[in-house]
């Protein structure tokens, strides 16, 4: 029986850039920059018991997931025999040689 071929599937990758975007600085200082007030009805977000108000950072450009996934798939994940190993001296040098 072959042996199936190692594929990071597309909802792990997607779970990690929500992660990113999660604790990313730039959503933290929006969310400063608004005192975490919704710009629709300015409600502040709280965490206090019987008066929850849950507030998200909106991307006013829609983000196309599909499209990081393919980029992150031909740059950053790409098939086994396109990767070799090195020890970390030699793979600086290997980045400071060809990038």
């Amino acid at each position: 029986m072959a042996k199936k071929k190692p594929i990071t599937p597309n909802s792990q990758i997607t779970n990690i850039l929500r992660r990113l975007w999660l604790y990313s600085r730039e959503r933290r200082e929006r969310l400063r920059l608004d005192d975490s007030t919704c710009w629709t009805c300015k409600r502040k977000g709280s965490k206090a018991k019987g008066r929850e108000v849950a507030v998200e950072v909106h991307h006013i450009d829609p983000v196309k997931t599909a499209r990081i996934i393919e980029v992150i798939r031909r740059e950053l994940l790409v098939s086994p025999d396109k990767l070799m190993t090195l020890c970390k001296e030699d793979h600086k040098a290997e980045h400071g040689a060809g990038e």
